[in-house]
């Protein structure tokens, strides 16, 4: 199995097991503009012409104005077209000033997302897929057991409790390493300029302690899933502890 068979399955196995797409869903895809979501985006957009589930698929990407980073907007533009997929362009700022307790990425993070749940509302979408991976997931669980004192993640499928959407993280199941492959075999173009605060916080510490880990137990991305899993909401997972697949294909 090579790599593009290999992310499109778990890909697959993701939206089965967590049941995150249904009929008549109108999804909108946070594209950033790097691999994550740009994989997420062409996953779903080819996964739309299929005849089950029916669901359609629109994307957004925000620029955060007081940040120094940048992105090709018409080349964002022309790989959503390419794909069927219309792009809405939406721009914001924080006021760092009003929470100096918070870091630069929650900040940009916890704006960005207000952004897309109004878009989402406006555009009729019931559904907000973001681009988190497996290690994302590992990373936050492993942050918020440090430094909260609570063993929990982002789960796969999240229904928002003040707003009517539901966040779906349809790339739950693999790893950054595998995204990354996917996203250079398949040719897309990095950001003009990286955000200069993305190294600055906690997870990069986290990945090296994943690192660390692995070296120790090369198992250690499959149990800890394993553990993280019993943390998600109770909703009714398909086939919610079998693994099989997932340990046996972890690698490529």
């Amino acid at each position: 199995m090579n790599i593009e068979q290999f992310v499109k399955k778990q890909f697959e196995q993701a939206l089965k097991r967590y049941e995150l797409i249904e009929d008549g869903d109108h999804v909108l895809v946070g594209l950033s503009g790097g691999k994550d979501s740009m994989a997420l985006l062409e996953l779903l957009a080819l996964r739309s012409r299929v005849f089950k589930p029916k669901f359609t698929v629109e994307a957004a990407f925000v620029k955060m104005r007081n940040i120094p980073y940048k992105n090709d907007e018409t080349y964002l533009r022309d790989f959503a077209e390419s794909l069927g997929v219309k792009l809405h362009i939406f721009d914001t700022e924080f006021d760092e000033t009003t929470d100096e307790r918070r870091t630069h990425c929650f900040l940009c993070s916890w704006n960005r997302r207000k952004v897309l749940f109004k878009a989402a509302q406006d555009l009729g979408c019931n559904k907000i897929a973001l681009g988190h991976h497996r290690d994302d997931l590992m990373q936050t669980a492993l942050m918020n057991l440090t430094f909260e004192g609570n063993f929990h993640t982002m789960p796969p499928r999240l229904q928002m409790e003040k707003f009517p959407v539901e966040l779906i993280r349809p790339l739950c199941l693999l790893r950054e390493k595998e995204v990354l492959t996917f996203a250079k075999l398949r040719g897309y173009r990095q950001q003009e300029r990286k955000c200069p605060y993305e190294d600055a916080s906690h997870r990069s510490d986290m990945k090296e302690m994943i690192t660390r880990f692995e070296t120790m137990n090369p198992e250690f991305a499959f149990t800890f899933y394993t553990a993280m899993e019993r943390t998600f909401p109770q909703q009714d997972f398909k086939e919610l502890n079998d693994f099989k697949d997932l340990k046996k294909n972890k690698e490529t």
